[in-house]
């Protein structure tokens, strides 16, 4: 009960603490006519969540039960979060060479890096055994990988395989990972796999993991914590055969889905941790280590994108406020609307919230196409050239997927803490990317390459218009 009055404090500090930074950001050129739009983070509210995350599941764990909460990094792929975290006493869950380069550049140590991915070569398997990181095996075929470079060169690092439960799916079919036909993991209801699963294990003692990643936004907590029960019987059905401990940690994935219909946290770290204390009660009984994969969760609700107003217009009656924001950094958002709408918060030019009647108006990204639009005949105070439109709830995912359409520069990140007495902290994540880096990436420094192929090969003479070549 303590929790979750603590929680519900939190979650009314939210608002005003971002209504400061958004004020802020604004007096300091954060964000302007320079640089229309940048993204906030709120360093007091990531360091809570995951305060949250530790507390939960050691009120329901056995004493001494090893737990790494293993930070998606996929969620918000930026060094210094990935940094702040680790401080927090968080690892890294990482899926491909350039995560786990984030994680390393953000001092995470190896022994709290796991790495998932269901296409890892045989470079990214040779160098997570040599530096002793967690790995988590997709299939058959990269089971076969790694039996080779055991046998070449034994590595002491935690080994899993991923199985998946095959439990069905949540609301939002391309996020769900446990349906029948799910790329990840190897489907134990399909023929002959749960044998193969517990011989491949009772083969290979150096295999004394199980991993399965269930949660998504849009997935019901009682389908999770049925996926993770999967994953319990599995380990149990393995080291009854095995006659000993073979499997001694269980990754439970992540995956638990956020709230982005107001200010609350909902559901809590807390109340999922309980479910699976009932639903799977030898799950924290201290047989087992755990792992987990929080991202979205931890993050989502300690983001803000704020973004100008360049131009107010209409159409078709409908008012039209054109920010800077749309599709470039709320990929999802703009493409999937149904599955992943946002709140969007009006402020006016001095980034203070705009009061008035709601107006059912359109909020609009730079993008070149009719459909970059972040919100859709949305009630809010009238947007008008130089206000500021906030997408709330966006610090998961929102500063990683960044959608490069139209060349558009990925935006400044900007983590904050605001002081009881109305002061606020900045500290630069990101900074804007220039046009000279992006120019830059787009192969600036080969501009004549397709030229210099052309030069070095005969030309033919120029023809008439209509005379065809023999």
């Amino acid at each position: 009960m303590a929790a979750t009055a603590a929680t519900a404090a939190t979650d009314a500090q939210r608002a005003p603490a971002r209504d400061r930074a958004v004020r802020a950001a604004v007096a300091q050129g954060l964000v302007g006519p320079a640089e229309p739009v940048a993204g906030l983070l709120d360093v007091d509210g990531i360091r809570r969540s995951a305060a949250e995350l530790r507390a939960a599941f050691e009120e329901f764990t056995a004493p001494g039960t090893p737990v790494l909460h293993a930070f998606a990094v996929k969620a918000a792929s930026l060094v210094p979060v990935l940094r702040l975290l680790a401080q927090e006493g968080l690892g890294c869950e990482v899926a491909s060479p350039g995560e786990l380069a984030l994680a390393r550049a953000a001092r995470v140590p190896a022994a709290h890096t796991v790495l998932d991915s269901p296409a890892k070569t045989l470079a990214e398997l040779r160098e997570a055994l040599a530096l002793g990181i967690a790995v988590n095996a997709d299939n058959p075929e990269e089971l076969s990988r790694i039996d080779g470079l055991m046998a070449s060169a034994p590595s002491k690092a935690p080994i899993g395989l991923r199985v998946n439960p095959q439990i069905g799916g949540g609301s939002i079919g391309a996020m769900s990972t446990a349906t029948d036909t799910s790329k990840f993991g190897v489907g134990l209801r399909d023929e002959g796999a749960r044998e193969w699963v517990v011989r491949c294990c009772l083969d290979r003692p150096w295999l004394t993991r199980l991993h399965a990643h269930v949660g998504s936004q849009g997935m019901p907590l009682e389908l999770m914590a049925a996926g993770v029960s999967a994953l319990f019987h599995l380990a149990e059905e393995i080291n009854e055969r095995a006659g000993r401990r073979q499997i001694d940690t269980l990754d439970i994935g992540g995956g638990l889905p956020v709230n982005f219909a107001s200010d609350a946290t909902a559901p809590t770290f807390r109340e999922y941790a309980a479910l699976l204390r009932s639903a799977v009660p030898g799950l924290m009984s201290g047989r087992y280590g755990l792992v987990t994969e929080f991202g979205r969760s931890l993050l989502a609700k300690h983001g803000t994108v704020v973004a100008r107003v360049e131009y107010a217009k209409s159409a078709g009656g409908r008012p039209i406020a054109v920010t800077h924001a749309g599709a470039q950094v709320a990929t999802r958002t703009v493409f999937v609307p149904d599955a992943w709408p946002i709140r969007v918060a009006a402020y006016d030019a001095h980034g203070l919230p705009k009061t008035g009647a709601p107006v059912a108006q359109d909020i609009a990204g730079p993008c070149c196409f009719a459909g970059d639009l972040v919100a859709e005949n949305r009630p809010l105070p009238l947007l008008r050239s130089g206000d500021h439109a906030a997408l709330l709830d966006t610090g998961a995912y929102y500063f990683s997927n960044h959608f490069a359409y139209n060349s558009l520069p990925r935006p400044g990140i900007y983590g904050y803490t605001a002081a009881p007495d109305g002061s606020v902290r900045f500290a630069t994540v990101r900074t804007p990317q220039t046009l000279a880096e992006l120019t830059e990436e787009s192969g600036g420094a080969h501009a004549d390459a397709l030229r210099g192929l052309l030069q070095e090969q005969p030309r033919d003479r120029e023809r008439p218009y209509g005379q065809e070549h023999p």
